[in-house]
């Protein structure tokens, strides 16, 4: 006899479904543009390696700041968001490198894109050579002390701890092409991984060091700079051994008149790096000159507590570059507006999670840190601003980046750059918001790309783009 519920839902029901759900899912991996399915395998992949990353991340958090302090733990993120400034010592060659080996490999000329990679490589050395040398010739007559506004007690550590960090970053901008060369061969999620390695070895070493109560700053430092810097070096070399072996550098290969194409448009992207570092990696010290170290570690709680949703976001964007310089330089417009429309959509969702995540932030702070740390809902409230600022603006920038036509950001970044210290200090001391005035400052500062940005988009999808609009 037939129960009710089995006439209702058929015995075959539950797995009829199941089998349409596996079908659904292997129809998105397997059915579609070449570019659109490459593209979702990337998502996907770099989703689940950096959402292990984050974990990782936030995990390191609270050991790290309960084995050096507020005050350390703040020092330290000032001391590596200001070295992070000096990632335009490549002048753009990684970003022109990017675009130029997409457009050889669209067209399947791999000699062309030895030679590009080859050049690039050789350039990059000499330039950061030159810059290092520099750096270590003025190094002992900075004053690094008042620069961080800290006490004189600690010139010898915060010396020795700068120089360290920044002999490593050196090394680590020679090496970070490699991953450069995989988001050309729209394979970020594999760049991703190798985050993910070198958050894991910190993460283990920290450990290690704390329990052995050696988690003293400079340690800490070191264990931060080599992790990356390794695991760069063996991907380096793997990869050229293997995957890449029909671009692997070669100084044979090099031949500088691949320098102007590299560097014309990479100066372009030089400059938008300078106004990125001013605009969101002066904040840290913004915030140690104005309000002292101590304030730099709740600014950075909140960060990096909305940093999810940018990081996921930024994850669907990454392969997004080169797809765009590719369907670019094959004039196919309707994947582009496609891909934007989805885009968009996802930026939606972006707001609904921001709002989510500032309703409950006051109960993650308390689980994650603890009751050390104040962390104002008007800090919180701005970074999601922020964040919902950063998506948007990122989703046309993206495209204009891989399609070269970025005289017009440079314009507005520029004034970016220019207003933002001044307003983050305005508010931040001046209006007395404190840090929250900090990310106020970047908002604001923001703002003329969220106009500017899409209505360029619109121009060049529709062939309207004229004069400094298509340049």
């Amino acid at each position: 006899m037939t129960s009710k519920s089995e006439k209702v839902f058929p015995k075959n029901y539950q797995i009829c479904t199941f089998h349409q759900m596996i079908d659904k899912v292997k129809d998105y991996f397997t059915i579609g543009h070449t570019r659109s399915l490459k593209t979702r395998k990337n998502i996907v992949a770099s989703l689940v390696v950096r959402g292990l990353s984050i974990s990782i991340g936030f995990l390191l958090v609270p050991l790290t700041l309960h084995s050096l302090g507020a005050t350390r733990y703040g020092l330290w993120l000032t001391i590596s968001s200001f070295i992070g400034w000096f990632s335009f010592f490549d002048i753009g060659l990684g970003n022109g490198l990017r675009n130029k080996l997409s457009e050889a490999l669209a067209v399947e000329d791999y000699n062309l894109a030895k030679k590009y990679v080859s050049t690039t490589y050789i350039s990059l050395i000499i330039v950061t050579v030159f810059f290092y040398l520099l750096f270590v010739t003025v190094n002992p007559f900075f004053n690094w002390i008042k620069f961080f506004n800290t006490q004189p007690s600690m010139a010898g550590e915060i010396n020795t701890v700068v120089l360290l960090v920044f002999t490593f970053f050196s090394i680590q901008l020679i090496l970070n092409l490699i991953g450069v060369i995989l988001s050309s061969y729209q394979s970020p999620a594999i760049s991703s991984g190798l985050s993910l390695i070198a958050n894991t070895l910190s993460l283990t070493a920290i450990f290690i060091v704390t329990r052995l109560s050696y988690g003293n700053l400079l340690n800490i430092s070191l264990i931060y700079s080599v992790a990356p810097v390794f695991v760069l070096f063996i991907a380096t070399l793997y990869f050229f051994k293997q995957r890449y072996k029909l671009i692997r550098p070669d100084i044979r290969y090099v031949d500088f008149k691949f320098f102007k194409p590299l560097a014309s448009l990479g100066i372009k992207f030089f400059i938008l790096q300078i106004a990125f570092v001013i605009i969101n990696a002066t904040d840290n010290v913004i915030i140690a000159q104005v309000l002292g170290p101590a304030d730099v570690t709740p600014y950075n709680i909140a960060f990096k507590y909305f940093n999810i949703p940018l990081t996921i976001f930024s994850i669907i964007l990454a392969p997004f570059w080169s797809a765009f310089t590719d369907a670019f330089t094959q004039n196919e417009i309707p994947w582009i507006k496609s891909s934007i429309k989805k885009l968009i959509m996802i930026w939606l969702a972006v707001i609904l999670g921001v709002v989510f995540l500032l309703i409950i932030s006051k109960y993650v702070y308390r689980f994650w840190v603890g009751e050390t740390v104040n962390i104002p809902f008007l800090l919180s409230a701005f970074m999601g601003l922020y964040v919902i600022i950063a998506t948007w603006n990122s989703i046309f920038i993206t495209f204009i980046n891989g399609s070269g036509k970025v005289q017009v950001e440079i314009y507005y970044h520029i004034v970016a750059m220019l207003i933002n210290i001044p307003l983050s200090v305005l508010f931040a001391k001046y209006l007395n918001m404190g840090s929250s005035g900090v990310i106020l400052g970047t908002c604001v500062s923001l703002l003329p790309g969220f106009i500017l940005a899409p209505l360029q988009y619109l121009k060049l999808i529709n062939g309207r783009a004229r004069g400094i609009w298509n340049r």
